[in-house]
């Protein structure tokens, strides 16, 4: 009979269900920042390093599980975050405090864990995100110390016009014009609450644009469409002839990567 019961596939799944009864999977949230200069983004890849990665790879090795961890969102290689989250699910009972010190002890210098929490079941990462704002960052005069976060450029921008055309973004829901060329979505649809050109100093500003969603790229490629305008290049009838276009070839260039953050995430 001992031997029936050992190999026994569904006498094992029962016991599998008595275990997740008496310790049922419970959800939680992992708050963290990161550098994103030598990941290829935030999404798992087959051929470079990903900031998910490391993550999965750190609560693993701590809980002693194989865990899957589903973000916010999906930052390009190269592409920093302030604030950024994510959910995992796990029936293992561990002490919240003591784990976020173990994932720092563990992680590399570049990712850093501010805390863990748990939270309903229901919540998600991504889908229950209500917005989320990005900074590019840029400035006119050359600063070693700006050089791997903001971008040093060297024409004179016209900043009053440049935040009259931040503000008719607010205007449109469709920004096909900023997604890049064959990203499977399946709407190009974003709503954008707040576009704006912030200076925090005299050659130094940064484009600060929050919104319920983002397409790939689409930060970016606003961003140089807006330094089009900046530099008198195009108008705001033609920037406008750009959103409605929707043709990602009429928008500007795509800016570099390591300006641009993730500045934080709200549920």
């Amino acid at each position: 009979m001992a031997e029936k019961l050992k190999y026994n596939p569904v006498f094992f799944s029962f016991i599998r269900i008595f275990e997740l009864i008496l310790h049922p999977e419970m959800r939680y949230f992992v708050w963290f920042s990161y550098d994103g200069t030598a990941y290829h983004g935030w999404q798992l890849q087959p051929n470079g390093n990903t900031v998910q990665a490391e993550l999965q790879r750190a609560l693993s090795l701590l809980l002693r599980e194989d865990i899957s961890v589903t973000g916010a969102g999906r930052t390009d290689a190269g592409v920093h975050a302030r604030q950024m989250a994510a959910h995992f699910d796990t029936e293992v009972v561990f002490d919240a405090d003591l784990l976020t010190k173990k994932l720092n002890g563990v992680l590399p210098d570049d990712i850093s864990v501010s805390r863990v929490e748990q939270v309903s079941d229901d919540l998600h990462a991504r889908f229950s995100a209500v917005a989320r704002t990005y900074h590019y960052y840029i400035h006119t005069r050359k600063n070693p110390f700006l050089r791997h976060y903001s971008l040093e450029l060297h024409y004179v921008l016209d900043f009053p016009l440049m935040n009259e055309a931040a503000h008719i973004l607010m205007e449109y829901e469709d920004f096909g014009a900023f997604c890049k060329a064959g990203s499977d979505v399946k709407t190009t649809i974003c709503h954008v609450t707040r576009a704006a050109w912030v200076q925090t100093a005299d050659d130094a500003w940064y484009f600060e644009i929050t919104a319920n969603r983002f397409l790939r790229n689409m930060v970016r490629a606003v961003v140089g469409t807006l330094i089009e305008v900046g530099r008198h290049r195009m108008t705001l009838d033609e920037f406008r002839e750009v959103i409605e276009g929707g043709r990602r070839t009429q928008a500007g260039e795509s800016m570099p990567a390591l300006a641009l953050c993730l500045e934080g995430v709200r549920y």
